[in-house]
Parts: C-alpha cells; sequence; structure tokens
C-alpha cells in the first residue's frame, strides 16, 4: 500500500478557493456511518454546514444530481475494481469537484482517477483535521483544469470553424470565380448584414452544396 498521503491531480494554481462563508453544499457518499461521520464533523468544525450524506450506491448519479451539490467527497474503504470505475463514472458524468478517499491504492487506479476528472485522490488519510486544507485544494485543481479545459475546448472550436470558412471560401471561389479574398468578404458581409457569425454562413453554404450535388 502506498505512504499515507494526498496524490493532487490536474495542474498547479487555480481561481479561488472555497470557504464556508460561501455555504457550498457538500455531499458525502459513503456507506459506513461511522466514517461519513468523521468527514461531515471535520466539515462542520471548519465552517461548513451545508452536509448531505448519501449511504445508499444505487442509482448513485441520479441522487447525486438531486441534490445538485458544489463539491462532492468519495469515501471508500477497500473498494473493488467494480466499485472504483462506478465512482469514476460519476466523475466523468458529473462536472464539479470531486475529493476521492481509499483506504488502499495502486498506480492503475491513480491513474483512473485522473483520467476521470477526480480533483484529489487521498489514500489512507481520512482524517477531519485535513478535511478543510484537502477541500480547498480540490476546489483549486478542479477550477485550474476546468480552466484549461475551456481554453482547449475554445482552441478546437476556432479550428473546426476555420476548416468550415476555408471550404467555404473554396466553394464560392469556385462558383462564383471570386478571389480568396472576395471570397472571405462577401461572408463577412453576409454575415453582418443577417446578424450571424460568419462561421454560421460558412456552415450554411456548405450544407447547400451537398444539398446541389
Amino acid at each position: 500500500m502506498p505512504a499515507a498521503g494526498v496524490l493532487w491531480m490536474g495542474l498547479p494554481g487555480g481561481e479561488w478557493s472555497m470557504s464556508a462563508e460561501q455555504s457550498p453544499k457538500i455531499v458525502i457518499v459513503d456507506e459506513s456511518p461511522i466514517r461519513a461521520a468523521i468527514l461531515e464533523e471535520g466539515l462542520r468544525e471548519a465552517g461548513f454546514t451545508h452536509v448531505v450524506h448519501i449511504s445508499e450506491m444505487q442509482g448513485l448519479l441520479a441522487r447525486i444530481y438531486s441534490h445538485d451539490p458544489d463539491v462532492i467527497l468519495i469515501d471508500l474503504e477497500n473498494p473493488s475494481r467494480d466499485v472504483l470505475e462506478q465512482m469514476f463514472q460519476v466523475s466523468r458524468a458529473v462536472r464539479r469537484p470531486i475529493a476521492m478517499f481509499v483506504d488502499q491504492s495502486d498506480a492503475a487506479s491513480i491513474q483512473a482517477s485522473v483520467d476521470a476528472g477526480v480533483s484529489a485522490y487521498i489514500v489512507d488519510g481520512l482524517k477531519k483535521e485535513r478535511i478543510k486544507p484537502i477541500l480547498d485544494l480540490c476546489i483549486s485543481r478542479f477550477n485550474a483544469f476546468s480552466k484549461l479545459q475551456d481554453e482547449l475546448d475554445r482552441t478546437k472550436f476556432a479550428l473546426e470553424e476555420r476548416k468550415v470558412i476555408d471550404r467555404a471560401k473554396g466553394i464560392l471561389m469556385k462558383v462564383k470565380g471570386l478571389t480568396e479574398d472576395e471570397a472571405y468578404v462577401l461572408m463577412r458581409s453576409t454575415a453582418m448584414r443577417e446578424k450571424k457569425k460568419i462561421g454560421e454562413i460558412a456552415q450554411s453554404i456548405l450544407t447547400a452544396s451537398e444539398l446541389l450535388k
């Protein structure tokens, strides 16, 4: 078993750290009432009072959605592969900071938690005095990763839009005998006139071209 400690996932930094004054809703997922009580006591001592405990694993994702938490703490004593995969599915589906506590782990489970988007993976570290700093760092990592993911999504969208615009320019150049600059100016002026984005105009051109084939 690895040495006790916290394995932080994501990138360094973050946009903000949560404080008790913000009254976040925190969901604890744990079948053991004793272990859940340790987490809840640590949270309440840190000033976090809006805490919900989920002990039933069946229909877990629906239960989490019904509470709409700001943060999720998952506590697993000796999780099997199937249980870990269920928790990782939750992590992939719910875009929230998630800290997962386990008594023992291995390299494969740690890597799987990274891939699933778990913000903090804590091995043999369930102590109430550690809950507040773990919570803060969990949120910080989540914010940093979310910011990076948003930037990546915007970049991918821009690249895809550029491909669509270039294809649309090619069609206009061929059909109307325009230069590349003239084709772009035509799309831009059409977008301004119709109060649309140039990417939307370009996609309309591609769609029309496919229909005319």
